[in-house]
């Protein structure tokens, strides 16, 4: 929409700000990127998200819209002309919300676990995290993408989550790959992508931020 005023507050390495990166892109949405410092939080960012006080915030003509799967419902819904990303049908949206709140639940929870326990708290992590793609491996089938032959809110919410997975493999010392070959090969394909490329960071560069908030966690 012409004339439009968007500003992303958001954070470098963060997956669920590669989210909305990627529905921006996909839709062809001019936005002014803000990155944000998560320790010192600055007014605005505060005012625009006073009630959970995190990234991402889209702020579209003045007006905050926070969580980063509303965001991208969001933008679905107003750049409606282009590159849709929710199903049609009722149905199969509803299964899209659902697999995309299990991205939340399951691959962004054990994730987290691995970068931030050790022993066999980190164990059991691995095993459940693997668990959780292989039901997304599943899931996805033979399809070129989880949206079917162009991507959808599924992979919207799952891809950023790619560039995070050399952290959680050299952290918890094990290979998504060995277990999920179809899911990395959907991956690396989706990265073929210049809205997933340009959207997601350099995977050494997440593992080194993430090796410093081990340090500040007294993990290393």
């Amino acid at each position: 929409m012409a004339g439009d005023q968007v500003t992303l507050l958001d954070f470098w390495s963060s997956p669920f700000g590669m989210r909305v990166r990627i529905a921006l892109a996909e839709k062809g949405v001019k936005y002014e990127y803000s990155e944000q410092d998560l320790w010192n939080k600055g007014a605005l960012y505060l005012q625009m998200n006073p009630v959970h006080k995190k990234i991402p915030v889209l702020v579209h003509d003045g007006k905050p819209i926070c969580e980063s799967l509303i965001i991208v419902q969001y933008i679905d819904e107003v750049w409606k002309d282009k590159a849709p990303l929710l199903p049609s049908d009722p149905y199969e949206r509803a299964q899209s919300r659902f697999w995309a709140d299990f991205v939340d639940k399951k691959v962004n929870y054990f994730g987290k676990k691995i970068c931030t326990t050790k022993g066999e708290d980190q164990e059991a992590a691995k095993k459940d995290f693997i668990d959780s793609l292989k039901l997304l491996e599943g899931e996805l089938g033979d399809k070129p993408c989880f949206g079917g032959e162009t991507l959808g809110y599924v992979d919207v919410a799952l891809l950023p989550f790619y560039c995070w997975f050399y952290a959680y493999e050299t952290i918890g010392n094990f290979n998504i790959e060995a277990d999920c070959p179809k899911l990395i090969a959907y991956c690396k394909r989706c990265l073929e992508k210049e809205s997933v490329s340009k959207s997601l960071k350099d995977p050494q560069k997440v593992y080194d931020f993430v090796v410093m908030m081990r340090k500040k966690l007294g993990l290393e």
